[in-house]
């Protein structure tokens, strides 16, 4: 049976390749798209949302409805530097664009999840701005809610600072009302996706598969997060987390999030479960078998169409 999901995102590179992955699998139903400020402004990453869609001839089959401008209190910081100025630099896309929706992400959001009848898993790539006003105005729909598989956080070292991982730092205020929800999480931080990076062997495969691969090989190649070793697509690893939680290792903790000073975005793990009387509040992911990350990556790709 196919898992129905809602993908909240901004893209961003990393966003795109997940999104491509996600819209192309058979066992994943994506019943809708939303977007947020964050790798860059959102109205930059509902275009990229739309351009990814359109790229793979869904426009008619998946709606896009663009969310928050903005974080809940702090200023806003995008990560141009990384993705670009249009934060899909590398490949130009043709065609025209179907328009968003005319509602906002937030009443898209509440209107898929109450009208489905199973329950909706939430991948959520980006910033929580959109999840965090999701559960405000919307409470009722927490029990409609399978999980949150979300992109962010780290137990070791950050990205934006030595503590802070991008999307939780960007809105930690929304990060902490999503983890404190109540809704079951599962965290895709830096911890798995840093290991797991897409290797110059993958991309070298994936530029002439199709013409899939060539648009995922020329942003991907575009993408400022690299090392020698390969980049780093960390929200693709959100979809592989979906698909095979057999490759990755989890533990159960509970996750608070830091919304000032210094530490400003840490998520800090519980690890001794000493301070939430036993309590935890996410699935943290702590090791991924890069390998078969790397070999499930390219199969997908293979198969786009």
């Amino acid at each position: 049976m196919m898992t129905k999901i809602i993908m909240d995102t901004d893209p961003g590179i990393d966003d795109a390749a997940a999104l491509s992955v996600a819209i192309n699998n058979p066992e994943l139903d994506v019943e809708l798209v939303t977007t947020v400020a964050g790798n860059v402004t959102v109205d930059k990453t509902t275009i990229n949302a739309l351009k990814i869609i359109n790229f793979f001839g869904k426009g008619t089959e998946i709606p896009v409805a663009a969310g928050a401008v903005q974080p809940l209190i702090k200023p806003f910081e995008d990560a141009a530097r990384i993705h670009g100025e249009s934060g899909m630099s590398g490949y130009d896309f043709h065609g025209e664009l179907p328009k968003p929706l005319k509602e906002t992400a937030v009443q898209a959001m509440h209107r898929v999840i109450m009208a489905s009848d199973e329950p909706i898993t939430l991948v959520a790539t980006g910033s929580y701005t959109n999840v965090a006003l999701l559960f405000a105005e919307y409470p009722e729909v927490k029990d409609k809610l399978e999980r949150i598989v979300a992109m962010g956080g780290t137990l070791g070292c950050g990205n934006m600072t030595s503590a802070a991982e991008f999307n939780v730092f960007t809105d930690p205020h929304a990060a902490k009302m999503m983890y404190q929800s109540g809704v079951p999480i599962v965290m895709v931080g830096l911890d798995v996706t840093k290991k797991a990076l897409v290797t110059p062997e993958t991309l070298a495969e994936i530029e002439t598969m199709n013409p899939a691969g060539k648009m995922l090989h020329d942003l991907i190649i575009s993408d400022g997060d690299r090392n020698e070793h390969g980049v780093a697509m960390h929200d693709v690893n959100t979809i592989f987390y979906l698909l095979h939680p057999e490759f990755m290792t989890t533990k159960k903790l509970w996750i608070d999030i830091q919304t000032e000073g210094p530490a400003n975005g840490e998520t800090v793990a519980d690890i001794r479960g000493a301070y939430h009387g036993g309590q935890t509040n996410a699935d943290v992911c702590l090791d991924i078998d890069a390998e078969a990350f790397n070999d499930w990556f390219k199969a997908e790709v293979k198969k786009m169409k």
